[in-house]
């Protein structure tokens, strides 16, 4: 038996809700990945943030989904290190901008602008509010710290 027209666009529904949820927590790309869901990093292998000398944008063969978010991952063995621990990789406050989490907003998180403290990776706007957050790194990741609980499921547009 066919399921019915109402099942097929509740699944739907339950689907899109799913993955608006994951994008109000995550910094994620426009659009879905061939598994439907939102593209975390902006498809840059979060493993090579801490194994490489420089970002390395993963590729859709090798993806894992964590929390409703797929991210990409350079190789098969990238993306068995980041199954084994995906905490360790992920970046803070869902890949938003720190400085910004700091502020109460949530902007873009770019790759290229990127810190690790202590083993966690925290993500900046751009070079110049990456200059600003090193001029007290410590202050910029407590004050994110105590923010991102009271803003980490408020739509970006709403605050």
């Amino acid at each position: 038996m066919k399921p019915s027209i109402f099942l097929q666009a509740l699944s739907l529904s339950i689907a899109i809700s799913t993955a608006a949820f994951a994008a109000d927590e995550v910094n994620v790309g426009n659009g879905l990945t061939l598994n439907g869901n939102p593209l975390g990093m902006h498809g840059v292998d979060p493993v090579s943030m801490f194994e490489s000398s420089a970002p390395t944008q993963g590729n859709a063969v090798h993806t894992s989904t964590y929390d409703g978010v797929d991210y990409y991952f350079t190789s098969a063995e990238a993306k068995a290190s980041f199954d084994a621990a995906p905490e360790q990789y992920l970046p803070q406050f869902g890949g938003f901008c720190a400085f910004g989490v700091q502020v109460g907003k949530k902007l873009d998180g770019d790759v290229r602008y990127a810190d690790i403290v202590e083993g966690k990776l925290y993500l900046f706007v751009n070079a110049t509010i990456l200059e600003k957050y090193l001029e007290d790194p410590e202050a910029v990741i407590a004050g994110a710290n105590a923010k991102w609980p009271g803003i980490v499921n408020t739509p970006v547009s709403d605050l």
